[in-house]
């Protein structure tokens, strides 16, 4: 089997099919196309460099405060306790399980939409038409192509009749590019090779038809090609992600020092060496957030869940967070800001310019205007029969987008396509070429209809219709004044024209109109902005969040849509071209960045450098990009968004999140899900790190004082691990507090603990330290042994733990009448004190943990810290509110 034939876009078409041992008539015989499938693999991208299963599962483990609890862990096993090196493992077991399940959940996710997107293909193999998957297709393999179809390989295209293809994914070219099946220059690039169709692209054209032979596939097509190079994939790095990870290494470093005083202070004191390093193990224990890493986990897995519920698949938990920290997301127009369907607006014809709501059914106002302007309907019915665009039963209209949007507005105004058709039959046509910028068909014996650029047709035309449908001179300055106004709305304008035939009435020749033409009318069309999208712009902005447009279109088109979608500040707005920024240094472009809100034309390696200088400035920037080309900003970028309907595989796998919907609404409610975790992450450090505090502030005094230990490390991992886990999921279900959305977005540069939240831990630490050492001791002085007393310290903790909870949620700012917002907040309470009712109660658990059952007047005892609890959380709170985005 030969190797794929090296720039195949400079060779003949029959060359390529012998040296890959096919056919340009026969194709390949069945078996020798199931030997090449096996020789070359399907027909399909890898996996995104996706890691196995095994490998992702231990990746759950890549914490060093995790490390820290394994080594502890196998220490208490060589110390011959198996059982407390048990429950430290299953802390980290549960933690690893909980965080695999949810990113296995996101992949089959992401690979339902890879299969939703799967095509057909027809392929000539012995001679013979067959339908098949684009997975089956090999090197030599011969395709059809059709309006409509998605290109499966990379093909050398043998045939090509007024076949056009859209090939934006790949080169950022937004207008359809004609081919032919001729050879180029080695050193054309890729978007003018002419004889080439990639994989990946869409054919547009209505009559195009082509006929390719397969010259790649899966990773050695050009889309593959740049897939393979994104597969070197870096871990995410998200805001939350960083500071955990210096939180972590601080924490570590302080435990360790602590872990190691507490021994020394406790040997020096003459202690037993293996009491002291149970101490110190139980200070290690203590001080460690084992349920942290789990509780972040849930946390993040309940906001991807909502996510996904609201059309926005997180494919990695952490950039959950990351959308609350962004301050810059940065939309393509098409799609995600628009409705991603070209659409006629206006309609100049008769000297009147009509808005196409005049024509809308129901307003019974069509009829009328069409009866009183025939050129009015004359411009309506040259949009409809000088169009190859077609209906179809699968995919509604199918073909070119402006053509598509013609056929839309001639039925909008009630012309039936068929019927129209039947009236007036076509017998020949010229199509459209980007060097003529005209389309003319031949219709009946004599009726020639030409669309095209409005400089070309007006060239053509001496005449115009008038509303009566008669023909007076052409007016041409109020046409370019008509032009002028439509084309300031941001509309693409083509103009009509009508002409008679005096040759071959079966025949259309270009010199048949070249002078002497009618003119009819103009239509303009845009792809008009989403509803949602100009409520969640707005939403965004108010929220501090600038929204900036990136898109191949032109100027003025990319401006009057920004304009409708309300972007600027104050009611300016900054817009330049892509070839304006191809000559600024950083700094300069930095600087264009902070005052520009749109960039029209820009070139895909620009997108990239917009989102680097908006890194640099400072900026949590999202992208969004549905395109091969996209792929490298999506990835620079600090949440990548890419298109799940219509975007492609490679985009997809550059991104850390993908639209269900392809719609920018759905970015600004995963930006409040995201605002809305943090959030609740918040609350969860400010529940879960005063516990640390206290319990080890309580072990590292007695050490120091020569006390016995008021918890053992086993108490303590009970502790901080069953019970505070229990009672801090909760927070991860908390709702969306109001007004989240009307404030600022997070300083990128805010620590994880902010000055409020540290000294809301030290209170509550404090506090806590004082309900374990207090009660310990009131329990030893009154003679009580010391798995009692210890057993009291640790209920009083956790009924103080209970107080300062429901003072942390938002059910406590909303009134206990509001307690089914947060349902889950009753049940984790309830749980926690049943888990401490068998704590103390139950024999089994007595002997494990080496507790002993409290009396009632024991319990009474411990109650009073619930009681003391209430004023020191209130107190707590207003050193650092929890009910909307914290701050320094």
């Amino acid at each position: 089997m030969p190797l794929l034939p090296a720039e195949v876009h400079s060779r003949a078409g029959p060359e390529l099919a012998a040296e890959l041992a096919s056919s340009t008539s026969q194709g390949l015989s069945d078996q020798e196309a199931e030997r090449r499938l096996g020789v070359w693999g399907p027909n399909a991208l890898g996996d995104g460099g996706s890691l196995p299963a095994w490998r992702r599962f231990l990746g759950q483990f890549h914490d060093p405060l995790l490390y820290t609890l394994l080594t502890v862990g196998g220490i208490k096993l060589l110390l011959h306790e198996p059982g407390e090196a048990l429950v430290i493992w299953s802390v980290t077991l549960i933690n690893a399980v909980i965080g695999y399940v949810q990113e296995s959940r996101a992949e089959t996710a992401i690979a339902a939409l890879a299969r939703a997107v799967r095509t057909e293909v027809e392929v000539i193999r012995a001679g013979r038409r067959h339908r098949l998957t684009s997975e089956q297709l090999v090197p030599g393999d011969l395709v059809r192509l059709e309006a409509g179809n998605k290109v499966p390989a990379d093909l050398r295209l043998l045939q090509a009749r007024n076949l056009q293809v859209d090939e934006s994914s790949l080169t950022g070219e937004s207008l359809p590019a004609a081919k032919d099946s001729a050879a180029v220059a080695k050193s054309t690039p890729l978007a003018e090779r002419i004889g080439m169709a990639y994989a990946g692209s869409l054919v547009t054209s209505g009559l195009g038809l082509g006929l390719g032979l397969v010259v790649a596939t899966g990773a050695a097509t050009e889309v593959g090609q740049i897939s393979s190079s994104l597969q070197q994939q870096v871990s995410l790095s998200t805001p939350l992600t960083r500071k955990f990870r210096r939180f972590s290494h601080t924490l570590l470093q302080l435990v360790l020092v602590l872990a190691g005083l507490t021994f020394l202070v406790g040997l020096l004191r003459g202690r037993d060496g293996v009491e002291m390093f149970d101490g110190a193990v139980a200070l290690a224990v203590g001080a460690i957030p084992e349920e942290l890493p789990a509780i972040v986990t849930i946390t993040l897995a309940i906001g991807m869940n909502r996510m996904a519920r609201r059309n926005a698949i997180i494919r990695k938990l952490p950039a959950v967070e990351a959308l609350g920290s962004t301050t810059v997301i940065c939309s393509d127009k098409t799609g995600t800001l628009t409705q991603n369907r070209m659409t006629v607006q206006e309609i100049y014809a008769g000297g009147a310019l009509v808005p196409i709501e005049a024509l809308w059914p129901g307003n019974g106002s069509d009829a009328d205007l069409l009866a009183s302007n025939r050129a009015l309907e004359e411009t309506l019915l040259a949009g409809l029969l000088c169009n190859d665009a077609r209906p179809s039963q699968q995919e509604g209209l199918v073909g070119d987008p402006t053509e598509t949007a013609l056929l839309q507005a001639a039925a909008t105004a009630g012309l039936d396509r068929q019927q129209a058709l039947e009236r007036h039959p076509r017998r020949d046509a010229i199509p459209f070429e980007s060097e003529q910028q005209y389309m003319a068909t031949l219709h009946g014996s004599d009726r020639i209809l030409v669309k095209g650029s409005v400089e070309v047709v007006l060239a053509r035309c001496s005449r115009q219709l008038n509303p009566s449908g008669q023909a007076e001179p052409l007016e041409g300055e109020r046409i370019t004044a008509a032009v002028a106004t439509m084309a300031g709305r941001g509309q693409r304008v083509l103009a009509f024209a009508i002409g008679r035939a005096d040759g071959d009435p079966n025949q259309l020749q270009p010199s048949q109109i070249e002078r002497g033409l009618d003119f009819l009318g103009l239509q303009g069309m845009l792809d008009p902005p989403r509803p949602e999208a100009i409520r969640a712009v707005a939403a965004c902005q108010g929220a501090g969040i600038k929204v900036k447009m990136v898109t191949g279109d032109h100027l003025e088109t990319a401006r009057s849509i920004a304009l409708q979608l309300g972007l600027g500040e104050a009611g300016s707005l900054g817009a330049i071209e892509g070839r304006s920024l191809a000559r600024l240094s950083l700094a300069e472009l930095i600087d264009c960045v902070r005052r520009n809100d749109v960039f029209a034309r820009v070139a895909p390696a620009q997108k990239l450098a917009l989102v680097q200088a908006l890194q640099a400035d400072g900026a949590v920037v999202a992208m969004t990009g549905d395109g091969v080309n996209d792929a490298p900003a999506l990835k620079q970028a600090d949440i990548g968004i890419a298109m799940g309907k219509g975007g492609t595989e490679v985009a997809r796998e550059a991104a850390d999140m993908l639209l269900t919907d392809d719609n920018f609404a759905t970015i600004e409610a995963a930006v409040e899900e995201g605002r809305a975790v943090y959030l609740n992450l918040h609350k969860a450090l400010a529940f879960v790190l005063p516990v640390n505090g206290g319990a080890s502030m309580t072990i590292l005094l007695g050490a120091v004082l020569g006390l016995e230990l008021p918890v053992t490390a086993l108490q303590v991992l009970w502790l901080n691990m069953v019970c505070s886990l229990s009672l801090s999921i909760p927070l991860a279900f908390e709702p969306r507090p109001p007004g989240l959305m009307r404030q600022g977005p997070r300083p990128p540069a805010q620590p994880l603990l902010s000055r409020g939240l540290v000294r809301k831990v030290v209170l509550v630490s404090t506090f806590y330290w004082c309900f374990i050492f207090g009660v310990f001791l009131w329990a030893r002085s009154h003679g009580l042994s010391l798995p009692l007393a210890r057993t009291m310290a640790i209920q009083a903790l956790v009924l103080a733990q209970i107080a300062y909870l429901v003072s942390i949620s938002q059910v406590s700012k909303l009134g206990w009448r509001h307690w089914h917002h947060n349902p889950i907040l009753l049940a984790g309470i309830g749980t926690a004190v049943l888990l401490q009712l068998g704590f103390s109660q139950l024999g089994w658990m007595n002997r494990f943990f080496a507790t002993a059952p409290l009396e009632p007047q024991q319990w009474l005892i411990c109650g009073v810290a619930l009681l003391v609890m209430v004023p020191v959380a209130a107190l707590a709170e207003r050193l650092d509110p929890t009910t909307g985005i914290p701050r320094d």
